[in-house]
């Protein structure tokens, strides 16, 4: 009978000594190290540290004094707390290895998303996901909806860096006010919205056609990169025509109005990406 008890105990992660252990107090208790070592049949030399093992996992308690004494939890306590902790690996390790899963594949594809709402909502947790670094272009339309996500991602630390078309304040982020936010909402005939989170992720879509909205998600490094590196370079241009606006606009218009028509590829010098 012992033997077999025993083997149970070795399941649950019990040491051959510390089974002795557990099972001696478990047929008397209290009792000192001494006497747990003498009927237990653990050496002398390795019962404290047997115990002191014990007493961590919370297998058994220890009366304090100058010479303590052991008593076991009880045998159900004992399994409940074991099943409970098993419960609790398992839905970790599950957790866990489903997250990897689905990383690991999401970093070789590209997922569609239609609709709005739903566009806004995979943002949602793009930014609620972030730890170190959000960068957005977007409209104040969407803004407005995304603006408590954001301002939480900043109280955790995370960097916000905000692209602005249109009238955007936020003292959690830095904002860019796009130099030319009307002239390309008309050039384009909508509204887009790219986010890059930790450089690791991008959404990136049209937001303006209500349900017929469309935006990609993405974790592919090839689409990740450029897109990112696209909108670190449009702040780099902010910055320079903060500082050398009336220079620029000297050579290439109002708003850089002669770069964007020499690289049109229409006569009316509109971007028909949306028919």
């Amino acid at each position: 009978m012992k033997e077999n008890i025993f083997e149970i105990l070795k399941n649950l992660n019990f040491t051959e000594y510390e089974a002795k252990a557990y099972l001696t107090l478990l047929e008397e208790s209290p009792l000192t190290g001494y006497a747990v070592a003498k009927h237990s049949g653990v050496p002398r030399s390795r019962i404290y540290e047997v115990l002191d093992s014990l007493a961590i996992r919370g297998d058994i308690l220890v009366s304090p004094g100058n010479t303590p004494q052991y008593t076991p939890v009880p045998a159900k306590e004992l399994i409940k707390s074991r099943r409970l902790k098993a419960e609790e690996n398992f839905e970790l390790a599950e957790k866990s290895l489903e997250e990897f899963e689905r990383s690991t594949n999401d970093r070789e594809n590209i997922w569609n998303i239609t609709g709005h709402n739903e566009i806004l909502e995979k943002i949602k947790v793009c930014i609620e996901s972030a730890k170190k670094r959000i960068l957005l272009e977007v409209w104040t339309e969407e803004f407005l909806e995304l603006e408590s996500e954001l301002r939480q991602a900043a109280k955790r630390g995370v960097n916000v860096t905000i692209i602005a078309y249109g009238e955007i304040t936020a003292d959690f982020a830095n904002v860019y006010l796009h130099y030319m936010g009307h002239e390309i909402t008309e050039e384009y005939g909508g509204r887009w919205i790219v986010i890059s989170g930790d450089g690791s992720e991008v959404v990136a879509g049209i937001v303006s056609l209500g349900k017929d909205s469309r935006a990609a998600w993405t974790m592919h490094v090839g689409l990740v990169m450029p897109i990112t590196e696209f909108m670190i370079h449009d702040l780099y241009l902010m910055e320079i025509l903060e500082k050398h606006k009336e220079l620029l606009e000297e050579s290439f218009g109002k708003n850089l109005i002669h770069l964007r028509r020499k690289f049109s590829i229409h006569p009316d010098f509109k971007k028909h990406y949306m028919k």
